[in-house]
């Protein structure tokens, strides 16, 4: 298992290669057509709902087309129809006409010179240009005239400028290119802001009406409005769409044309209506190619596209793209932690938790981000998230998926699930090694094996041993327990570790009832079988040991050793003296006396250790004690305290009604026996209350 050295040695390598990995990915743009489809979903469902009142589109739509036919006018119109509609609005701030006049009417030339007039009285239309990668021959000095003059980087070079005809170019308040081209997947998503033509810088056609206005500065290559900068995505202005279906004022041009007309001037548009606001006029008829694919639909007129740019430049409402230095950040970032926290631990369903909330919080990043009009770019950090993830999950099912699965096998065999769970998620518990713990230690030895071993075939006698030991290891390993070993037909375990918990005592108290209670059972099955009925003995002691894996480089154990594990042996080995089942000691009696009918046997010392011991039977848990059973333990730990009192008549007493009783009882006749003893000597010694036992 990794130690913490190993750990953060194998954070930093995998870090870096997930790191470079979808760095690479990101600089690829292999994500590019996706990351499309994420931003135009953003627009739609998060940019805010909002209108804008000093904006007006007029659609030359299939309305308009239908009534003018009635009416014996033809698609397409005579210019002169336009120009009543253009005197209409002539209290506009501007009139944008997203319609080519690069031609001569085929109406004749009168047909174009009342149009023209029109422009030139209203003084406030701006006219389209086309550029062109022909090479052909233009008026270049008209192109020098319209020409930003400030030096700008520009991205789209063009060879040639298609002009509206000489009549409407020279009346005509400004011109600018109407071409644009869609992002790589057919969509309108962003608007270049300038061209460049030759040596000639041609603003787009929203971009001239700023011009005009003295609106526009360069400064260190960035491009400003009233000097704010305008964030550009490439050379792009990305395009903010409002998500609110009709977010600008909407006429047919059919309306604006009878509303202009001397016997209509009863229509609900007036023509003050207008004055200040500025003036889109485009194609919508499906005939007319017009309609675009942009993220809120698949056919936006393409003078919508123009009138929201026009609306985010004239109130400065910017979509800002996070810089790439700041995606590489948090795509390092990203790395880092999915790493650590995939190698620190081992539990897939803390993995997969680290994973959804690590994916909850870059998408969520990314929608607030979004609401405040800052464009963090999604599929990079989720990439390097999952890359991160695979990576990772694959390199430890590589390197330590053996080991992990071995343990897992070997260690379930003889403690719960839940203590291999931890070792797994702290495998520095288990290298080779000890350290001091206090742990509870529980010995259970079955009663005068060798000679029931004798009566029995080997065969025979290795199905009981089988069937013991595996009841009890069953019942050691259902309450938290460790089995450490096996020692013939003894079985070894201890509580505190790897894993302490508050209730390692009572855990291990309610193993010893519960391994008299199934041999119970087991009894019954054996003496169908005609063999011999099982017995056992267990003490239980809890102290200080050193617990790890113990042994050589080669073979080892996880167990405990020290003292603690010494007194829980020679506990065990008492219940011969006494004739009992289940003996624990003080330390363990002071954490279970709520829980369980205990009585104390008394202070005794055992061969090899000097100190006493004070120690205890279980008899049950008072729970689940019947009332004859609690009285009995009453009774005696009466008859005991006034044993040690010296109120040797009174101990008497209540240890001759027991006895009487209970005739089976050794540790009431062994007290009995013993007031006799003391009261005979006439002559107490120091150490007179303590039983010495000699016995293993």
């Amino acid at each position: 298992m990794m130690n913490r050295k190993n750990l953060l040695k194998n954070v930093v390598i995998l870090s870096i290669v997930s790191f470079l990995f979808s760095s690479l990915i990101f600089l690829s743009e292999i994500l590019k057509p996706f990351e499309f489809k994420v931003y135009d979903a953003f627009s739609k469902y998060l940019n805010p709902p909002k209108k804008t009142d000093s904006i007006c589109l007029i659609y030359v739509d299939q309305l308009s087309i239908d009534e003018l036919s009635k009416q014996k006018i033809t698609w397409p119109w005579p210019r002169q129809i336009y120009a009543p509609v253009i005197e209409y609005l002539s209290e506009a701030d501007a009139v944008f006409i997203d319609i080519l006049f690069t031609e001569n009417s085929s109406y004749g030339v009168e047909d174009d010179k009342i149009l023209a007039q029109a422009v030139e009285k209203a003084g406030n239309v701006y006219l389209p240009i086309v550029l062109s990668k022909e090479k052909r021959n233009f008026d270049e000095k008209y192109a020098k005239k319209i020409a930003y003059q400030d030096l700008i980087p520009v991205k789209y070079e063009y060879n040639s400028v298609i002009f509206p005809i000489e009549e409407f170019k020279k009346f005509a308040k400004g011109l600018g290119n109407v071409s644009i081209l869609p992002d790589e997947d057919g969509i309108y998503r962003q608007m270049p802001l300038f061209f460049k033509v030759k040596d000639y810088v041609i603003p787009s056609f929203v971009m001239s009406y700023f011009i005009q206005k003295n609106s526009i500065s360069v400064k260190n290559k960035e491009i400003s409005i009233d000097n704010m900068v305008i964030p550009l995505n490439d050379g792009n202005l990305l395009l903010k769409y409002s998500s609110d279906k009709n977010p600008f004022h909407v006429f047919s041009f059919v309306e604006l044309l009878n509303a202009s007309t001397s016997e209509n001037q009863n229509s609900n548009i007036k023509k003050d209506f207008f004055k200040g606001k500025t003036v889109f006029i485009g194609l919508t008829a499906a005939g007319l190619f017009d309609l675009k694919p942009t993220p809120l639909s698949s056919k936006t007129p393409g003078v919508f596209i123009h009138a929201t740019a026009f609306e985010n430049l004239v109130n400065k409402d910017f979509i800002k793209i996070v810089p790439r230095f700041l995606i590489f950040v948090l795509i390092f970032f990203i790395s880092v932690i999915i790493t650590y926290a995939f190698l620190k631990q081992h539990s897939m369903k803390i993995n997969l938790v680290v994973f959804l909330c690590v994916a909850a919080f870059l998408f969520s990043l990314s929608l607030i981000l979004f609401r405040f009009s800052l464009y963090l770019q999604l599929l990079p950090s989720f990439v390097c998230l999952l890359c991160s993830s695979i990576m990772t999950l694959l390199y430890s099912y590589a390197t330590e998926g053996r080991e992990k699965s071995f343990i897992k096998r070997t260690f379930t065999q003889y403690m719960d699930k839940k203590i291999v769970n931890y070792l797994l998620e702290h495998p520095e518990t288990i290298i080779p090694g000890g350290n001091k713990k206090t742990v509870t230690v529980f010995f259970a030895d079955i009663a005068g094996f060798t000679s029931i071993s004798e009566r029995l075939s080997p065969e025979d006698t290795a199905m009981m041993l089988h069937k013991v030991l595996n009841s009890l290891t069953l019942v050691v390993i259902k309450n938290g327990g460790v089995v450490d070993k096996y020692i013939g037909d003894c079985i070894m375990a201890f509580w505190g570790a790897p894993l302490k918990t508050d209730l390692d005592e009572i855990n291990a108290c309610r193993a010893a009832l519960e391994c008299i209670e199934s041999l119970r059972e087991l009894n019954k099955e054996f003496s169908e079988k005609g063999f011999p009925s099982i017995n056992i003995r267990i003490g239980i002691h809890t102290g200080d040991a050193i617990v790890g894996n113990i042994g050589s480089d080669r073979l080892f154990n996880y167990t405990v050793i020290g003292d603690t594990v010494n007194i829980a042996s020679r506990l065990e080995g008492v219940n011969k003296f006494f004739k009992t089942n289940i003996v624990i000691s003080e330390e363990t009696y002071l954490k279970t006396s709520d829980n369980f009918l205990v009585r104390q046997l008394g202070v005794i010392t055992v061969k090899g250790r000097a100190k006493p011991i004070n120690i205890f039977e279980i008899l049950g848990e008072k729970t689940k004690s019947d009332s004859e059973k609690i009285l009995f333990v009453e009774k005696y730990n009466a008859g005991y305290l006034l044993f040690t009192q010296q109120r040797w008549a009174e101990a008497k007493e209540i240890f001759l009604s027991l006895v009487k009783d209970f005739p089976e009882d050794f540790p009431s006749r062994f007290y009995l026996k013993k007031i006799e003893e003391v009261v005979d000597s006439q002559q107490l010694t120091k150490d007179w209350f303590i039983i010495k036992i000699e016995e293993k």
